[in-house]
């Protein structure tokens, strides 16, 4: 019998490559996993999964029952459990290669502590890292740039950014077209990136607005569940409407505090990504959010494994805009809902009285 913990036969085979870029993607979930598959096209890419059993199934049977159902990978897509492993492919190119984090924000933290652990004893060859989580997390508040810049402190040279837009795993794993932006201050990790993933039915787009992209990646989740809310309701298409838009101005109104420009809300990572995540049957935020606007409780969604970025970062972005003094009602009226038992109805009641201003 194979044993699950033992390397497949291709990664043995790991040298030097005459391929200038090598990409190692760091967590074995949908987006991750469907991100792996895309970069195979254009450079040499290993998958990093925790669980060993995972990363045996990929290779041997290239298949994901539990992330990405009924996906045939790609047989040039190769998985390991050892990080060390991944971060070695990375650094085998001969230009300096990429890391992408595709694991969700609630394990950035620890994963990132884990990677300045091993790069410090090193010198990386590494054009950068970038994650592709969205929200604020929890405990601290903080943005997942906030969060990669403490856990990344001993190895502070090497440049980091975001990867994020509107985009749904499954479909990018399909091959379906997308469009996404790559965010950092450093020049050399935004043309990596688009080394990486640009090119067939995937754009990739360039920012220097980390915060921006950030910002709307984190709200349009608790926007999304307002809208689903709303749907769960019987509401209608005009009170979908109105809450996508006023919830792009509130995004826009809380990233500005935090120095974002106005002008990426406006963009794929901003519009483009609210209007996908409140309007898309994949969407688990707008899946929680029907769902509660028709009766059920948070408690149970999460019993039963529905899970939702919103839902966890919500009174985060609340705290947050308090502290700041940015009026957010449509994420106000969210935390009601989730936490302090307030009826959906009765949240959207509040929200239709309140004084009337301009747009």
């Amino acid at each position: 019998m194979n044993n699950p913990n033992s390397p497949a036969p291709e990664l043995g085979a790991l040298a030097p490559s005459p391929t200038q870029q090598h990409v190692a993607v760091l967590g074995a979930g949908a987006w991750g996993t469907a991100l792996a598959c895309a970069a195979t096209r254009l450079a040499p890419t290993l998958l990093w999964a925790r669980d060993a059993t995972l990363a045996h199934t990929i290779n041997t049977e290239h298949l994901s029952a539990r992330y990405l159902p009924a996906i045939k990978l790609t047989p040039l897509l190769t998985c390991t459990a050892s990080l060390s492993q991944a971060l070695t492919h990375a650094q085998l190119g001969t230009e300096p290669g990429l890391l992408i984090l595709g694991v969700p924000l609630a394990g950035l933290r620890a994963l990132c502590e884990q990677l300045a652990e091993q790069l410090a004893l090193q010198t990386p060859r590494l054009a950068g890292i970038v994650y592709t989580c969205k929200g604020l997390e929890a405990d601290s508040g903080q943005l997942p740039s906030e969060v990669a810049l403490s856990a990344l402190a001993a190895v502070s040279h090497v440049p980091t950014g975001v990867l994020s837009g509107p985009s749904f795993a499954l479909e990018v794993a399909h091959g379906l077209p997308v469009a996404l932006t790559v965010a950092s201050q450093s020049a050399r990790l935004r043309e990596a990136t688009i080394r990486a993933l640009h090119g067939g039915n995937i754009r990739v787009y360039t920012s220097h607005d980390v915060l921006g992209v950030e910002v709307g990646g984190a709200l349009k989740n608790i926007m999304a569940i307002a809208c689903g809310v709303g749907d769960g309701l019987g509401l209608g298409t005009n009170a979908r409407a109105a809450l996508i838009t006023r919830g792009l101005a509130e995004m826009t109104r809380f990233g500005e505090a935090l120095g974002a420009q106005a002008a990426t809300f406006a963009g794929l990572t901003g519009l483009g990504d609210l209007v996908l995540t409140a309007t898309g049957e994949l969407s688990r935020n707008r899946q929680v959010g029907l769902a509660i606007g028709q009766g059920q409780a948070l408690e149970a969604l999460l019993a039963s494994g529905l899970t939702a970025e919103g839902a966890r970062c919500a009174r985060a972005v609340r705290e947050r805009a308090r502290r700041l003094k940015v009026e957010m009602p449509i994420t106000e009226a969210v935390c009601n809902v989730l936490f302090e038992g307030v009826k959906p109805i009765d949240a959207v009641t509040r929200l239709l009285s309140r004084v009337a201003t301009t747009e």
